[in-house]
């Protein structure tokens, strides 16, 4: 759209103007960055008896997603979950499995129901988290009773009652991650 008080400042129908554009480093690193960050979370000096912290690095994977559907590519489930196999002390190769497989149940149910709200990502979330936390004591090997696997319920407790704090953290960040950066030059 051009500017019919002055031709050659452009302007879009959001207000940009010349000078004045997005960060591709803030737009890509951003959510790069807060997962990566997230997977390290057990290297924490956070001692236990059972397992509170909840897998950061999966919960802002899944709230990077869930926020901005068209954000993380299918296969960057493999990579990040590389990622998190290496620093979280899980057998290798089962978060690449899970975080794939969390990306294909998303875009399932994103293709179902096409509708989104607050309470929607929520659940889808809490069943993912759930999903997770049992299918990596799984791979694990640590379900050979229910004792064993009840030592999981202040983990799913505590991830599930945090995921909205956390996307309410993630649409911070991707508020500022779209902000517009004046270019100097």
């Amino acid at each position: 759209m051009i500017n019919r008080i002055n031709p050659r400042a452009r302007s879009d129908a959001y207000g940009s103007k010349i000078n004045r554009s997005h960060s591709p480093l803030r737009a890509i690193g951003i959510p790069v960055v807060t997962i990566l960050l997230g997977s390290l979370s057990p290297w924490l000096p956070f001692i236990a008896s059972v397992p509170l912290l909840p897998p950061l690095g999966y919960l802002f994977f899944v709230a990077w997603r869930l926020g901005r559907p068209g954000l993380l590519p299918m296969w960057s489930g493999a990579a990040f979950g590389l990622i998190d196999d290496l620093f979280s002390g899980q057998p290798f190769g089962s978060a690449i499995f899970l975080w794939s497989l969390t990306l294909l149940v998303i875009e399932a149910i994103e293709t179902r129901f096409p509708w989104r709200s607050f309470f929607q990502d929520w659940l889808v979330a809490t069943a993912l988290i759930a999903a997770y936390l049992f299918m990596g004591a799984v791979l694990a090997g640590i379900v050979s009773s229910p004792a064993r696997l009840a030592l999981l319920l202040p983990q799913f407790l505590f991830a599930m009652l945090f995921y909205p704090i956390l996307a309410r953290f993630v649409a911070m960040l991707d508020r500022f991650r779209l902000r517009r950066v004046r270019r100097l030059g």
